[in-house]
């Protein structure tokens, strides 16, 4: 019955196309069809049952069916409609009653791909936007009940059909990508006959060698005495050797300072330790920003060039520079000088702008903070004032609570009684449908132990095939092996030679490839040889030009000092002063508002105090109204959980 409900559905697909909803009726229709089917009872029940389920569910199936075909509109046409409602109905309504095999085989018969996509469209958004639509068709409860959990229920053998329906679709597609190619016949030749083995060659025995005599592998008496009088030897000039070293250390840099260096170290620490002053509460100076670096610095041979490049390129441009002089050219001290005293202008009034700048800025500062303090009053007054309005609309609501607290008890009592009868009749389908499968079980369990057996014979046979094939393989192979170093592979080439000519010719290459070898690395060292004499050199100039930049340096360090010092000092801007002052006022302003806004605060705490005091009594009246309600109408025993959850909300204070 199963292979033939393909067929069904397709019957069902028409008959649902020929219906209008506006003109005609569902039950004079179904009455005309049932007519006009000329079959079995079955068949024809289902026909009936899936095309009026579609029609009367049409607004719970056109939320799914309409999103997917806006979504897909491009590649489908308007008969693929009725197939999707069909398929939609069949997964959510009818998947309990017919099974997933007669699904499985209704999906098979239809377009794989296009019900593949909608199958995957309908299951990924089940839980998302296609519940809250159905929730407000629908109760919630009722929709998670009987039409989500099911869906979920089946949801993993589902998901193994999709992937079956998947793979179809793509091997659909590569069954039409696949051109026929033309494929060439072998002519009809005679074949020859197979030669004829030859006969194995007997293996030549080889005779049992004589074993090594055991003195090859013991030393001589004699060499260990050697060995063991060199070992001494040797550990005697060791020593003696490290007795020298010990007693001569470190000829080239003696570590051990003179005493003339111990003295004057002596002195650097003394003022060192004077300028120290533990005593004082003031920090001392900021640390000199030029730190002079004694050590040192290890150069590689391309900066040592580039160096000493450098200072033969200065020492060249000062000769030229003297050349001009003598020649008549002129001396720019004066410009230079003048140069110096405009930049220091420059700079005396970028720092008063830069003054004027973190002054106007702080004057700003302290602006937005005193706004701020006053939008935050404004603030806390609309608060306070919204708060007494929530606090008024809370108790409204606890009234309101309690009048629709009694409707829902009547409610609830109404609902109890109809939910008894629907228990007793699921009671009795239950225990038909375990009946049915305590009967299925019995017949599975003997199918089963017939396919052990079969399965097990089967195995036992297969594997002596198997031990028989591996004793076939373990014979060793029949090998012959002779070989001749001397002799050539007898190819007939011109440059054919044996194996011990071209080891000889190999070794002569290797030879030859080690004098090379030898020559350029020679070349290498001469090369290495003359390049370090030319760094020494290149150090001697570049030792000789750092003295002389540095006494040079020390030189003008001492004229700029002298400079400072005779310099004026430098009057403050009036613009300044000014802002300065501005500001004191503006601080002492904020002092003043925060000192008024410390005040308020106690007193707003205070005012809170006795307005929380307020809203407990008038919540412990509101719980105390509750529970006498409770007493005098107490919750029947079949109230739904619902309305105990209702009675706990309200029980529980609200914060304001």
């Amino acid at each position: 019955m199963a292979p033939s409900y393909g067929s069904l559905v397709k019957e069902a697909i028409v008959l649902l196309d020929e219906f209008t909803a506006g003109t005609q009726c569902l039950d004079d229709f179904l009455e005309d069809i049932s007519k006009d089917l000329q079959m079995e009872t079955a068949h024809r029940n289902f026909i009936l049952d899936v095309v009026s389920g579609c029609i009367e569910h049409k607004k719970l199936l056109d939320v799914v069916i309409n999103s997917f075909c806006g979504l897909n509109w491009k590649w489908l046409s308007k008969n693929d409609r009725s197939h999707f409602v069909v398929i939609c109905y069949l997964t959510t309504f009818a998947l309990d009653d017919i099974g997933l095999q007669v699904f499985g085989n209704v999906v098979r018969s239809l377009d794989v791909k296009k019900i593949h996509t909608f199958l995957s469209f309908f299951f990924t958004n089940l839980t998302t936007w296609i519940q809250e639509e159905w929730n407000s068709i629908y109760d919630a409860a009722f929709v998670q009940e009987h039409l989500i959990g099911p869906l979920l229920r089946w949801r993993p053998q589902i998901d193994m059909l999709m992937d079956e329906l998947a793979v179809k679709s793509d091997q659909s597609q590569l069954k039409k990508a696949s051109i026929k190619t033309t494929k060439p016949q072998e002519f009809a030749l005679t074949k020859p006959k197979p030669q004829a083995l030859p006969m194995p060659e007997l293996i030549p025995q080889q005779e049992k060698h004589k074993p090594a005599p055991k003195s090859t592998h013991r030393a001589p008496k004699e060499m260990q005495r050697r060995i063991e009088e060199i070992k001494l030897r040797n550990r005697q000039k060791t020593e003696e050797l490290l007795y020298e070293a010990n007693r001569k250390q470190f000829r080239c840099a003696n570590p051990q300072k003179s005493e003339r260096t111990k003295n004057v170290m002596s002195q650097i620490r003394e003022d060192l330790d004077s300028k120290l002053k533990f005593s004082s509460f003031h920090s001392s100076g900021s640390p000199s920003g030029s730190k002079s670096n004694s050590w040192p610095i290890k150069l590689n041979s391309a900066a040592i060039l580039r160096q000493g490049a450098l200072y033969d390129r200065q020492v060249q441009e000062e000769l030229q520079r003297m050349e001009r002089l003598v020649e008549g050219a002129r001396e720019p001290s004066s410009f230079l000088q003048w140069q110096k005293e405009t930049r220091k202008k420059d700079l005396q009034e970028k720092l008063a702008q830069i003054e004027r700048r973190r002054l106007e800025g702080r004057i700003s500062y302290e602006e937005a903070a005193m706004a701020r303090a006053r939008i935050m009053e404004r603030n806390q007054k609309t608060a306070q004032l919204k708060k007494e309005e929530t606090a008024q609309l809370m108790q409204k609501y606890a009234e309101k609570r309690l009048q629709e607290e009694k409707e829902l008890r009547d409610l609830v009592q109404q609902v109890s009684e109809g939910h008894k009868n629907s228990k007793t009749a699921k009671e009795k389908l239950q225990k038909f449908k375990q009946n049915i499968v305590k009967e299925v079980s019995e017949q599975s369990r003997e199918l089963l132990s017939k396919a052990l057996e079969e399965a097990q014979a089967d195995l036992s046979r297969k594997f002596e095939i198997i031990r028989e094939i591996h004793a076939v393989e373990s014979l060793p192979p029949i090998r012959v092996k002779t070989f001749d170093d001397t002799e050539t592979a007898g190819h007939t080439l011109l440059g054919e030679m044996s194996l011990a000519e071209l080891r000889e010719r190999l070794s002569l290459l290797r030879e030859a490839r080690q004098r090379e070898l030898q020559e350029k690395r020679e070349l290498i060292m001469e090369e290495k040889q003359n390049k370090k004499q030319l760094l020494l050199e290149q150090l001697d100039t570049i030792s000789l030009q750092q003295r002389m930049l540095a006494q040079t340096g020390a030189i003008r360090s001492e004229e700029m000092k002298e400079e400072r010092k005779a310099e004026p000092a430098v009057s403050p801007d009036e613009t300044v002063l000014a802002l300065q002052r501005k500001l004191e006022e503006k601080q002492q302003e904020r002092q003043r508002l925060k000192q008024t806004e410390s005040n308020k605060a106690k007193v707003c705490e205070l005012t809170a105090a006795q307005t929380d005091r307020l809203t407990e009594e008038s919540w412990k009246d509101l719980e105390l109204k509750l529970e006498r309600h409770i007493q005098n109408n107490p919750p029947s025993a079949t109230s739904h959980p619902q309305d105990i959850n209702t009675s706990k909300i309200l029980r529980r204070p609200m914060k304001i």
